[in-house]
């Protein structure tokens, strides 16, 4: 096939998805020549799976995203049809926003947004080839023979690599809702060295809402207080639509384990690792033998559309298995599908492979991003198509990249872990994953990053000068309640005691007040006369620093242990194989993962603080 010379680029980007349009929009913001490439304009920031963004966890990756220039939290604000604060009896460090979106909106959303970012292509076209010069990044092709000379290249190619459907004994290549799967790129990144593994997700059936009898089945209303994601933007009331609750039967199992053997997860047919945390439905019953149902949400995937969502029912099986399993769930009696469930099977690289930049290690200008990195989910995939975006323009700019540690973002957890420990399944953001995590609530995701964003150049010095402001009120507030005293009045005590909280017998600063369980900042205006006029996120951040402030503290000791661990670099010559006293295992991981300080070598699986202590006096004697 003949090829052509087709243009220049300071960046190019394979894929369209989540992360892709996050690492194109932030190089090209960022001054770099930017091109995007999708199998199809179609599937730009598609939603194959749930209709949604945020959740437990993720709300908190969409706030750091914003913070730092990225587009996705916009996105979503213009597009959601529905929104809900997570967690809200817990604490405020697992506080997460959800936002059911219009699929089809956030797509053409993005999609228009890519469109008129300046320094940005958006082109259709299959990369079959990538060439490198000196081992570096020099060029890619297209199926069609365009031939782009790119100074970086950030792979963010989803589920598409030599992607395969599943439905029961029946299979096909093909991306996710039936779009061409990329083939030969696989074939390209081989070729180079690289390791590439499989992975396998899945999706539940799409069911027309006039088939649905909503009266058997819990109604899930949004929040009536709505919160928008970007800390810029201003939601206005709009009409929410509802989402509803049902739950699987005893039928539904017994249908399931009839058929399992027609599972071509269960036939050994599927050669890819599924998700630990977002199993298909013959997954849960058969892990979760004990569990007489399991919760099934039905969604809207839009406002122009009757298709409806089914979350928690993902499974591979046969259509008729499908049809006749969702039949047996209370709403869904007479249900009829529009999509099939399916399982898709796919490559994806091993990311232990990948510098703390998300450069792959072995090759210089070669980024990689999403999916492809064995993670799931559209915000894990956004975040780190973001780091990609902004470190493939620092590298051509001659900067440092930027690197978040695992005390500044839920960022810099997810790509601390799989960096640093690799994964062995689809990497899903939790919570739990991050130690420290009453410092990295979703509420001050703008305090820990805003600066950063704008040291990059992701946010405007107008964005910043409002950010300085509300971090000036925050900070002046606190100082008030401190200094404030209150005396022990009749007042003062008559709405103590309403409040269900111990009178006062001497004076007492409002911040130790406020401290108390029972009372609120809202509640705490009937005895602060002098309160100042404050926005809404200011007042939320007053009261959770100053309610959680000795746990705030506490965290904080413990970070300045960790930082001191991430402070003792390890030099990038080191021979691990002169260093006496490392067992064999320890010796094997090192070598591999070339960990840049003593705190990222202590988290690799396989190697022990005894390790680490002959390692540390290795590198004092060579100091």
């Amino acid at each position: 096939m003949s090829t052509y010379y087709a243009g220049d680029y300071d960046v190019a980007v394979i894929g369209a998805g989540h992360a892709g349009c996050e690492a194109a929009l932030a190089a090209a913001r960022l001054g770099m020549k930017t091109v995007i490439f999708s199998i199809s304009l179609e599937a730009v920031a598609n939603m194959p799976c749930n209709p949604h963004i945020g959740g437990s966890s993720k709300g908190h990756l969409v706030r750091e995203i914003d913070a730092l220039g990225g587009e996705m939290a916009k996105n979503i604000d213009k597009t959601m049809i529905q929104i809900k604060m997570l967690n809200t009896s817990k604490g405020p460090a697992v506080h997460s926003l959800r936002a059911q979106a219009d699929r089809k909106r956030y797509q053409m959303e993005m999609k228009h947004t890519l469109e008129k970012q300046e320094n940005l292509d958006l082109k259709q076209a299959e990369i079959v080839d990538i060439k490198l010069e000196n081992n570096k990044i020099n060029s890619i092709e297209t199926d069609v023979g365009a031939i782009y000379n790119v100074k970086t290249l950030i792979v963010a190619t989803g589920t598409y690599l030599k992607g395969k459907i599943f439905i029961g004994d029946y299979s096909k290549e093909s991306g996710p809702d039936g779009v061409f799967p990329s083939n030969k790129l696989s074939d390209s990144l081989k070729n180079l060295g690289i390791n590439l593994v499989r992975f396998k997700t899945g999706t539940p059936a799409r069911i027309n809402k006039k088939s649905i009898d909503f009266s058997k089945m819990e109604i899930q209303k949004g929040d009536k207080n709505i919160i928008p994601f970007s800390f810029e933007d201003k939601m206005k009331d709009f009409e929410q639509v509802d989402c509803y609750l049902t739950y699987t039967t005893s039928e539904t199992h017994k249908i399931i384990r009839e058929n399992l053997h027609r599972s071509p997860l269960f036939a050994g047919v599927i050669e890819g690792t599924g998700p630990r945390y977002c199993p298909s439905i013959e997954d849960k019953v058969v892990r979760f033998a004990d569990k007489e149902r399991h919760q099934v949400f039905v969604e809207p995937i839009g406002l122009d559309t009757d298709e409806m969502y089914i979350q928690g029912m993902s499974s591979s099986l046969p259509e008729d298995v499908q049809i006749a399993m969702y039949r047996t769930l209370p709403g869904l009696e007479h249900c009829e599908f529009t999509r099939s469930a399916y399982a898709i099977e796919y490559d994806c690289i091993d990311p232990a492979d990948l510098k703390l930049s998300l450069e792959y290690k072995a090759i210089d200008g070669l980024f990689f991003a999403g999916q492809t990195n064995g993670t799931s989910g559209y915000e894990e995939a956004a975040c780190q198509g973001l780091i990609a975006g902004i470190n493939a323009s620092q590298k051509i700019k001659g900067k440092e990249p930027l690197i978040l540690d695992r005390t500044e973002a839920y960022i810099g957890v997810l790509i601390d872990d799989i960096v640093t420990k690799g994964t062995n399944e689809p990497y899903r953001m939790m919570t739990s994953r991050a130690e420290y995590r009453l410092l990295l609530r979703q509420d001050n995701a703008d305090l820990r990053l805003t600066e950063k964003g704008h040291e990059i150049g992701l946010i405007s010095d107008e964005r910043y000068e409002k950010f300085l402001e509300k971090k000036r009120k925050i900070e002046e507030e606190k100082s008030r309640l401190e200094k404030t005293i209150v005396k022990p009045t009749k007042e003062v005590n008559e709405f103590l005691k309403e409040h269900g909280t111990a009178e006062l017998t001497t004076g007492s600063k409002l911040s130790e007040i406020l401290k108390r369980t029972e009372i609120s900042y809202a509640s705490l205006e009937t005895i602060d006369k002098d309160r100042p006029k404050l926005p809404e996120q200011v007042r939320e951040e007053v009261e959770i620093q100053v309610k959680y402030d000795g746990y705030i503290k506490l965290q904080e000791a413990q970070v300045e242990k960790f930082k001191k661990m991430e402070k003792k670099l390890i030099p990038d010559n080191i021979n691990y194989d002169e260093i006496n006293g490392i067992c064999l295992e320890a010796r094997q991981k090192l070598k591999k993962h070339k960990p840049h300080s003593i705190g990222q070598a202590s988290r690799i699986s396989g190697v022990s603080p005894a390790d680490i202590s002959v390692l540390l006096v290795y590198l004092q004697t060579k100091r």
